[in-house]
């Protein structure tokens, strides 16, 4: 099955208060799970791969219950997908250690992928979630 995963972090001040969100949807767009995180003080970016992260990590565990094989990844993180897509360098050392653990999940769950970057408005539900999670703990 080939699915949808859109992911948000955000940060009230950057850094501040941060939270993600991520959706995923199966291949009728239906969505088969969705999460919320508090994530204390980070920046906006550390937020965004950390809900990357939270992605990989559950496509890692669930893969062959729903015999995944292809992912693809939206988010409105422009900085995010570019550097995944090699298109940007990590030169942000907060970042760094971020981005290879990101390399190393990809590389673990050893599937088709694709990032896409797409604008805010088209994200609504993972931004919900994030902005819900920032909510829960401020």
């Amino acid at each position: 099955m080939e699915i949808n995963i859109y992911t948000d972090g955000g940060s009230r001040g950057n850094p501040g208060p941060s939270g993600y969100g991520l959706v995923v949807y199966d291949n009728l767009k239906k969505v088969i799970y969705q999460e919320s995180k508090f994530l204390g003080v980070k920046t906006n970016n550390e937020a965004e791969y950390l809900a990357l992260l939270a992605s990989l990590d559950w496509v890692k565990k669930n893969q062959e219950m729903y015999q995944i094989n292809k992912v693809n990844f939206f988010a409105d993180s422009q900085l995010l997908v570019r550097q995944l897509q090699g298109k940007y360098k990590v030169k942000a050392p907060n970042l760094k250690d971020l981005f290879i653990k990101s390399q190393q999940l990809l590389n673990q769950i050893n599937l088709d992928y694709q990032f896409n970057d797409i604008r805010r408005e088209l994200n609504t539900l993972a931004d919900k979630l994030a902005n819900q999670a920032m909510d829960r703990r401020q």
